[in-house]
Formats: structure tokens, sequence, C-alpha cells
């Protein structure tokens, strides 16, 4: 397989190198210096080895190098760009790049919130750039998002996830850079209401936590919410949906709940508290019970081959 280049030596930028070098790619992370993309070859490493204990046979090399003065393009396959969340930076990665790389080579944003439209606008090889969308950890949740942007060509999107499927992932294609692409507008209309049920005093953060992983959410490791309606009948889901529909929630901002905690720096399982508190023991059991359930869902998701 040809190499991938990933651009960013954050949390995201370890796990995407580690999915393609556990899959036997040459694979090449990029910091702002060759010194703090070397300190990132364990954490890579060690995130390969936790989804291919085997990866070091493939012969796939790990390099590292500066964004700055990295010139060795030739054969990559796909060019990824994982730095911090902020238009200014990635606008000036995409302008450097669109100058520097080969213009037959696809380059991809892991951005969630800036579209690829407004990232590579007025740029001259718009054509080859695309959302490529990861969801945390990187090197184990299987879905990538492609998106298009306004100038993106569709037949590199396609070849994009077709690397993609090389490489144990699934890619999706979304076709317009509509904000929070698709997999998140999905998620924040769960969440939308599952935050307005806590606001409500509805139910308790646990109690929406448990209906959701022993109910819908037990299913959707098995088949997605549309071929789930499929088995069971779209009757009864319309039905249903004229009652339940005219008494959703609305709301166009997070509710208090959550942005009170945020105001005030309880942000969560990293800061020791956020809707409830977390003891540092508690934390670190709670990590890496979350990572070892995502091993077993994703095991779970391979029994058989999807029909998509």
């Amino acid at each position: 397989m040809a190499k991938v280049v990933v651009i960013g030596t954050g949390t995201m930028g370890v796990g995407i190198a580690a999915g393609f070098l556990a899959y036997g790619t040459d694979t090449v992370i990029l910091g702002r210096s060759l010194e703090k993309a070397e300190k990132c070859f364990e954490a890579i490493q060690a995130c390969a080895n936790s989804i291919n204990t085997d990866w070091q046979q493939l012969g796939a090399s790990l390099r590292a190098g500066s964004i700055a003065k990295w010139h060795d393009w030739e054969d990559a396959a796909l060019i990824i760009e994982t730095i911090s969340e902020r238009f200014d930076l990635k606008k000036a990665i995409f302008a450097d790049l669109d100058q520097r790389v080969p213009s037959h080579i696809a380059i991809g944003s892991n951005s969630s919130g800036f579209p690829i439209s407004e990232i590579a606008k007025n740029l001259k090889t718009a054509h080859r750039m695309l959302n490529t969308h990861y969801f945390m950890p990187a090197h184990i949740v299987p879905l990538v998002e492609i998106v298009l942007g306004k100038d993106s060509d569709p037949n590199i999107a396609n070849q994009v996830c077709e690397l993609y499927r090389l490489h144990g992932k699934k890619p999706v294609l979304v076709k317009k850079d509509i904000p929070g692409f698709l997999a998140n507008r999905i998620q924040h209309a769960l969440m939308r209401e599952a935050l307005s049920l806590v606001q409500d005093g509805i139910a308790t953060p646990e109690d929406i936590d448990t209906a959701v992983r022993y109910s819908f959410g037990f299913r959707y490791a098995a088949v997605g919410p549309m071929t789930q309606k499929e088995i069971s009948g779209w009757e009864g889901m319309t039905l249903a949906a004229e009652l339940i529909y005219p008494s959703l929630s609305n709301i166009t901002a997070p509710p208090s709940c959550i942005t009170n905690l945020v105001k005030t720096g309880k942000t969560g399982i990293n800061k020791g508290e956020g809707l409830r508190s977390w003891s540092h023991e508690e934390a670190a059991i709670m990590k890496r019970n979350y990572e070892e359930r995502l091993k077993a869902a994703f095991a779970v998701l391979k029994i058989a081959p999807d029909q998509d």
C-alpha cells in the first residue's frame, strides 16, 4: 500500500496514524518540529498494537518530520490534517499544501466544525480536498465521514472511501458539508432531547444512559436505525411519531444544566467533575472500560459482513 501522511501530533493524529500503521501502511506523522513528531511514536505504536498485535510483521514503516520542512509526498495516497480546531490555522495549512503537494494526492481535514468548502475556498486544487472526519478514539471507532465540499471531486472521494475500507474502517460519503455533517447531526438530535429531559427533571443522567444503552442503543450494534425499522415495520414508528414529535424538544441552544457546568469548569471526567464527580481511580476505570467495550462492540460488528 502507498503511504499516508498525518499532520498533527495530538490525540486524533496519533489514533489516525495508528489505524493506518496497524494495517501495514507506511505512515508519516508531521508536527511543528521533528522532535515533537518523534515523541508520538510510542503512543502510535501502542494504539496500533491494541487493534492488531501482529502489525509489526506487516513491515510498515513509521516516520516523523516537521510540517514546514517535509517534502516527501511521493506515493502518498492521502494526507490528513488533524491540527487544533482553529480556522485560521487550518486555512493556512491547506493553502500551504495546495502549493506543495502534487495535485493528484487527496487531502483531508479531520475538522468536525469547519466545512471543507471554507477551508479550501479559492485554492487552486480544492477539487482534491475533503473533510475526513473521525470519532474518538480514532484507532478504534470504525466510522470516517468523507464530506464533499463545494469544489470536491466525487471520484476522489470515492477513492478515499475505498482506501478506508482497505484499512478496516467504515466510511460514509456525505454529499454536502452541512453543519455537523452526518453522525453529529444525529447525535446532537439525541443529545438535545436527552439534556432537555434532564433540565426538566424528567429523568436522571444515569437513567438516560441506561435507557439508551439497553434499548435502541443495544439494537444499533446489530443494525442501524433505518434497517431496524425495516425489520420492525414503519407503521408502528409512524403512529408513535405522530404522538411524540409535537412534544420533542426544539431548543436552539444547550440548556443551563450543561452551560452552567461549562462556565464553572466542570466539563467532565478529565476535570474530575461534570454531571457527577469522578475520582482519579473512577476515571481510570471508566476510561479503561470504555475502550474495552468499544473493542467488544467492534467484534460484534464483524460477526458477519454487512449488506450495505
